[in-house]
């Protein structure tokens, strides 16, 4: 409800122009709600053409049935601000595809000179599934598997480090709600066990 600020204690900035960088079903997503919450124009920024898209199908149809601009074989240079800090716009490039690449898909290739301007006031990157590293690096003792993704008890969610839990997508990688949800529910009662087992021992 975060959209009807000022009566509710959630405000975002819903922008009225609005540009997603990705292509995947989190693209499609964010791009499809940020019309919903009443944006003019939002757009799709995707590197590749249509059919190297991993969006399910169904997700791309609804999304160009609901008005979603998708600008293929391009790429974002730079995001542009004005004076005051804002987003006013993002510098792209046209892209061609060339041979395949490690994926088996055609690798994207600028083509020089191509240089465009998208008019927006909001940048969404909805790229990649790895975790946000910033955890890694600024929390000692917490242990990190080599593709980024915390190390913890399956059971519990107990991390390397003493009080601290995980679950979800930045334990296993990319997978389902319902498993975040069940290792949510894990962690909890863990956690519960956890302070009890504090309290009786102070």
């Amino acid at each position: 409800m975060a959209y009807l600020f000022p009566d509710w204690d959630t405000p975002i900035k819903a922008g009225r122009r609005v540009v997603v960088v990705g292509s995947g079903n989190v693209a499609m997503d964010s791009v499809r709600c940020a019309l919903r919450l009443g944006a003019d124009e939002a757009h799709i920024v995707y590197r590749r053409s249509r059919a190297e898209m991993p969006a399910r199908a169904e997700e791309v149809h609804h999304a160009e049935e609901e008005g979603v601009v998708f600008n293929f074989l391009t790429n974002p240079v730079r995001i542009l601000g004005n004076d005051k800090g804002w987003v006013r716009g993002m510098e792209c490039i046209r892209m061609e595809l060339g041979e395949p690449d490690a994926s088996g898909r055609r690798r994207p290739v600028e083509v020089k000179g191509s240089e465009f301007e998208i008019e927006c006031d909001t940048v969404v990157m909805a790229l990649g599934t790895d975790p946000n590293p910033i955890l890694s690096r600024t929390t000692p003792g917490l242990e990190i598997h080599k593709w980024g993704g915390i190390v913890c008890d399956e059971a519990t969610g107990r991390t390397t480090r003493d009080g601290i839990w995980a679950g979800g997508d930045a334990v296993t990688g990319a997978a389902t709600v319902i498993l975040a949800m069940g290792a949510g529910k894990a962690a909890a009662q863990d956690m519960h066990r956890w302070f009890q087992e504090r309290d009786k021992s102070s």
